[in-house]
């Protein structure tokens, strides 16, 4: 999952890119309004997070412009504003939930997986593919009922195979996806990944196209 955080206190905003990566997120981090507005507009993000108070153009109208050009990305507002008129504010430009600061960084991701799930239309965390269960929710993975241990960054190339099972996902959608848009490595880095997965889940689960991408088998 691709998230984009829009947040002026920059050591706040990076604190939390920190903690998210370490959850298995592809993290970017933007400081200005004008410029989240056009990242969120130009980028494939599964979430946003946004503050209110925030040069440029603040976290209402970046909120507003993009709910009037029909995007639906999930939207979690931050702000060191207190009360229930600040809520329905931020709610009324089409936010979908609201944190106010201080905040716990347990709940706010707490809140980011709440929001993911709702995304999927009430769709169930866990995905099954023959002998293999993928658990979103509890980021745990099963082959033949018994426990794979994988890193954050293997789990999520895995997630964007488990939940396209039976078609081709490009090396450059897996990039996108898992790795944070600032990443100017190796892309080869996606071959690493998968060659880990085929080592600990079985070298037959996960398929090369050649030219296309990967499959994982269905």
């Amino acid at each position: 999952m691709r998230l984009l955080i829009v947040e002026d206190e920059r050591r706040l905003a990076l604190s939390l890119a920190k903690g998210l990566r370490a959850e298995g997120f592809a993290v970017d981090v933007v400081h200005d309004g004008r410029e989240g507005l056009h990242r969120a507009q130009e980028g494939t993000y599964d979430l946003v997070v946004l503050d209110i108070m925030l040069p440029g153009l603040n976290g209402y109208r970046v909120c507003g412009a993009l709910r009037a050009m029909g995007s639906e990305v999930p939207i979690l507002m931050l702000t060191a504003k207190d009360g229930e008129y600040d809520e329905a504010e931020g709610l009324d430009t089409g936010a979908d939930d609201y944190l106010t600061k201080p905040f716990s960084y347990v709940v706010l991701v707490a809140r980011v997986r709440a929001l993911l799930r709702r995304r999927g239309s009430g769709a169930s965390p866990v995905v099954r593919v023959g002998a293999l269960t993928v658990d979103r929710g509890a980021r745990r993975v099963e082959r033949d009922g018994r426990e794979v241990a994988l890193t954050a960054k293997e789990f999520s190339v895995l997630e964007q195979l488990a939940t396209r099972a039976g078609d081709v996902v490009s090396k450059a959608d897996i990039l996108e996806h898992v790795w944070d848009f600032a990443y100017d490595g190796d892309p080869n880095i996606v071959e690493v990944y998968v060659s880990a997965l085929r080592r600990k889940l079985g070298a037959g689960l996960i398929e090369t196209v050649r030219g296309a991408g990967y499959r994982l088998r269905a």
